[in-house]
């Protein structure tokens, strides 16, 4: 029987049992050591730097913000047309030049703090989603309870370092006042780091408000906590919306990602590296921005790759020009010495099938050999985005877990006492028993639990149960087992009052569950 929590009964003593074998400790920040792969020589990285810069000076870029064009004028920018910004590439490089290359996320658990950049990798779920699927596999419009139990979930996963904010959109509180519980329940269910809302600069000040009730205002101006995300309008446009809310994250000196929103051959040019050329050019006029709002605030090279079908004109995930568009865009991060952001695991399947796991696989191992920082869209995308799945969500996160393995690189820490078995062992025997095996079997070899590779008779007998039915098992079996992060009752009841007095504040005009 399914609670009106999300969660299923199970007799107290075996969730204790059951809680005794499973290990929620999160997985320290991912340090790379596999080489990357760097598909530009040097000449071609500064023949897409040149080509950014020419855009950059020569076409320029519009940002729709009366603030940000003053902001601008006073840097000494070139403005034409009103709100088209021409930026000398001088100036650019000087104002990116101060943004860090490196800096620790905090989270309210000490424990979970990450450091990032450079070498440094974390994954995050997913964001944005108006469907999920559920825990019985249904398509349907998500609630608050819905979003709380992803928030749950991004807790208790080892690979997943960082909640997000409306990993699914809760349609069942006002669209005008939904950022607030949304805020709240990413704060509250998980004491990981976190994402927070840009869906206005005001909501983006409430956000920071609430951190700052969490951590300290003197806390959060000097450490980061959460991320933001400012989207760009590609071809070549910043808004209003997403501006304001960019300025409100860097005042308070938190880390925003500037991300171009990329639909190859829709709002690029159809062709590999001159789209890289355009996306590279609008990812600097935005970091550039961030230092122009405050000089060494953290900022996030960020994107959004997608290709379009040239049959269909629908976005497409899990291409082999997605993956080149990431290598390369990795490289020019590197050659500004800036942390980076990419997308991950996504894919356009209308449910968790092969077409779900291929693409997401192709997308996983390219970024993980790009060298993304900041793998944003982790675990539970699918149909390009429209809809969260349970299942997939724990699967991918697996996935992840597979791909931390292998990015750690080659262990050589027993290689003598592993090499002193073969002697040990001679011909034809087995290590099965041998006491280096004994001693080294969980570690030695990643055994998943997502997937099935018993004898099809065993599979058979146990129910023939596919991946989609074991992780939704696996879903209910986790939220069961949930036992919240302590939050201080002090810190709570301020977040509520703050929450409750902004709720009288703002008009609650919007209609529940409207779709948008």
């Amino acid at each position: 029987m399914v609670e009106a929590t999300g969660t299923t009964r199970r007799g107290r003593g075996a969730r204790k049992a059951h809680r005794q074998t499973r290990d929620i400790t999160m997985l320290p920040a991912l340090k790379r050591k596999l080489p990357l792969t760097e598909p530009m020589d040097q000449e071609q990285i500064e023949r897409i730097d040149n080509a950014s810069m020419n855009i950059l000076e020569n076409v320029g870029v519009v940002f729709r913000d009366p603030q940000a064009i003053a902001d601008w004028k006073g840097a000494g920018a070139d403005i034409r047309d009103g709100d088209r910004v021409h930026l000398d590439r001088g100036l650019v490089k000087e104002l990116i030049a101060s943004i860090p290359s490196t800096f620790t996320y905090h989270a309210r658990n000490p424990a979970n703090n990450l450091p990032f950049g450079n070498d440094h990798s974390i994954f995050v779920p997913m964001t944005g989603a108006p469907y999920l699927r559920d825990m019985e596999d249904v398509r349907r419009n998500p609630t608050l309870e819905d979003l709380a139990n992803f928030h749950k979930l991004s807790h208790m996963l080892p690979a997943i370092h960082s909640s997000a904010h409306h990993i699914v959109e809760p349609y069942d509180h006002p669209i005008s006042q939904r950022h607030l519980r949304i805020t709240y329940s990413s704060m509250k269910h998980s004491d990981k780091t976190f994402m927070g809302m840009t869906t206005s600069p005001k909501n983006a000040e409430d956000v920071m408000d609430m951190c700052a009730i969490l951590f300290g205002e003197d806390f959060i101006d000097s450490h980061p906590v959460v991320t933001g995300n400012c989207n760009g309008n590609s071809p070549l446009v910043w808004d209003e919306t997403m501006l304001g809310a960019l300025r409100a994250f860097c005042k308070r000196n938190q880390p925003i990602l500037c991300s171009p929103f990329v639909l190859g051959g829709a709002n690029t040019p159809a062709s590999v590296a001159p789209t890289v050329a355009q996306v590279n050019a609008e990812a600097l006029s935005c970091l550039a921005y961030t230092q122009v709002v405050r000089k060494g605030a953290p900022a996030i090279y960020g994107h959004y790759l997608a290709t379009v079908s040239m049959k269909s004109g629908a976005p497409m995930a899990g291409t082999p020009e997605i993956s080149l568009m990431n290598f390369m865009i990795g490289q020019m991060a590197r050659y500004y010495d800036i942390p980076w952001r990419t997308s991950n695991t996504l894919g356009g399947s209308k449910v968790f099938d092969a077409q779900a796991g291929y693409e997401s696989a192709m997308t996983l191992n390219a970024v993980l050999m790009a060298g993304a920082n900041y793998i944003w869209h982790s675990a539970g995308w699918n149909e390009g985005g429209m809809h969260c799945s349970m299942a997939k969500f724990v699967v991918d996160a697996e996935m992840c877990a597979m791909g931390y393995r292998m990015a750690e690189g080659i262990r050589w820490d027993d290689f003598d006492e592993a090499l002193a078995a073969v002697g040990d062992v001679g011909p034809g025997g087995h290590y099965l028993g041998h006491p280096h095996t004994l001693e080294n079997f969980q570690r030695a070899f990643f055994m998943p639990e997502m997937f099935d590779n018993n004898a099809i008779g065993q599979w058979e007998e146990e129910g023939s149960i596919n991946t989609n039915e074991r992780a939704l098992q696996r879903v209910k079996d986790l939220l069961n087992d949930y036992q919240e992060p302590t939050l201080d009752p002090a810190k709570n009841e301020a977040l509520l009052d703050y929450i409750a007095r902004r709720e009288r504040e703002i008009p609650a005009a919007d209609a529940l569950n409207q779709e948008y």
